[in-house]
């Protein structure tokens, strides 16, 4: 039975040592730092404002935006908390607002708002393009032949996986069939959570009078929509992508708005230049990866597919803060796919719930049918099987809510 949270569980902060989120702060973003650094040829004023943000982050406090921050930005990050926050160590307050002001404060050292020569320049770039042509993403590309043999359902259901499991694309072809559930205390399976029948009960084939019922919540027909929120760049792009394009192809949607940040965020999060990229690799593969590519670029052009960048998308808060243009975008959607880790905590919560907490008492806010895929890389899970739960800490496995080797795909109509 799931647990319905009678008040919100504790936030989750970054001051616990040995903790994931302290790690994160104290281990991850100083890395971070000196791999922007040492990427680009940054002049002496950058390097100096890389090496105070590195000593900043360590063992400063969060400090206001500079002064030469765009005004509309910074009535932006008042009203998403700022002044609540200044003065204050990073270690101590939400470690969502924490890690998403870092990439803030990061773009502001390498001069990315800025006039002069780095406006504008991803300092995470040259990481994105090696992975995007890598050696492994041809493999990945060309297991797409492999899947056109197989019966359309099952083909779309590979592609689920694909895009589910991100730059392990391949592992998702081959877990099309596989089960779900808590297996025995010796194995539990990858798959933690499994909701894509539901999923599937929003977006059926075309032709069928329920695919016909449309997009608007008044209950008058309109074009199904997939809103999809994408996550990663590069390798876990790719196959958001070609399941976009599946859909599109199977009459399953009608159109799809495909949402990504406005600027370089959490290093690998995809923007519409990534977007670009992913595409054009696409068509340059050959194969079945060229047909979806060239279907995405024809329903880009004439409107089926449209990219967002809405500002809230890099904001330190929850979806249920969103605004409420946002909130009437996804309410007109006939689902809306929440992508990735980030998403995911986004949209329940970053907060310690107990792992049987309802999803679907979490999500309630949402303003429309919505649906997570994610694979597990941080502490924040709802929406568990009491069993599942209990394999899974029977196990062994100690950090199976961060290693990435679990994942799940979770629905609420």
């Amino acid at each position: 039975m799931p647990v319905t949270p009678s008040e919100p569980a504790p936030v989750i902060l970054g001051n616990e040592p040995g903790s994931f989120p302290h790690g994160v702060l104290a281990e991850r973003h100083p890395a971070i730092i000196r791999q922007v650094r040492a990427a680009f040829p940054y002049d002496p004023e950058r390097q100096r404002a890389l090496d105070a943000l590195l000593a900043g982050c360590a063992d400063g406090v969060i400090e206001p935006l500079p002064d030469e921050a765009d005004a509309r930005d910074r009535d932006r990050w008042a009203d998403w908390g700022m002044d609540t926050y200044v003065g204050q160590s990073w270690f101590d307050v939400p470690w969502l607002w924490a890690e998403s002001h870092f990439y803030r404060r990061l773009l502001d050292a390498v001069g990315y708002f800025g006039p002069g020569t780095w406006q504008g320049v991803d300092p995470f770039r040259p990481a994105k393009l090696a992975e995007l042509d890598a050696p492994e993403t041809d493999e990945e590309l060309a297991a797409l032949d492999g899947l056109a043999d197989l019966p359309a359902d099952e083909r779309t259901r590979a592609l689920l996986h694909g895009s589910l499991w991100g730059n392990r694309a391949d592992l998702g072809f081959r877990l099309s069939d596989s089960g779900t559930g808590p297996g025995t205390k010796d194995e539990v399976q990858p798959l933690v959570a499994d909701d894509s029948d539901v999923l599937w009960s929003l977006l059926p084939p075309s032709g069928t009078s329920a695919s016909r019922q449309g997009a608007s919540r008044s209950g008058t027909p309109g074009p199904n929509t997939l809103c999809l929120v994408a996550d990663n760049a590069g390798r876990e792009l790719v196959p958001d992508l070609l399941l976009v394009a599946d859909l599109l192809d199977r009459g399953r949607i009608d159109r799809a708005v495909l949402h990504v940040k406005p600027y370089p965020y959490y290093v690998s999060d995809a923007t519409p230049a990534d977007v670009l990229d992913a595409l054009r690799r696409l068509v340059a593969a050959g194969g079945a990866a060229a047909a979806y590519g060239d279907l995405l670029w024809t329903a880009l052009t004439d409107g089926r597919v449209t990219v967002r960048a809405h500002t809230f998308s890099c904001a330190p808060l929850p979806y249920a803060d969103m605004p409420d243009d946002l909130r009437a975008e996804f309410a007109a959607a006939t689902v809306t796919v929440l992508k990735g880790d980030l998403n995911y905590r986004r949209l329940v919560g970053d907060r310690r719930w107990p792992p049987t907490t309802s999803f679907t008492d979490a999500t309630a806010y949402f303003p429309g049918p919505v649906a997570a895929l994610r694979t597990l890389k941080s502490d924040v899970i709802t929406g568990l099987a009491a069993e599942t739960e209990a394999a899974l800490v029977a196990s062994g496995e100690q950090r199976w809510r961060t290693s990435g080797t679990h994942a799940l795909i979770q629905v609420r109509r």
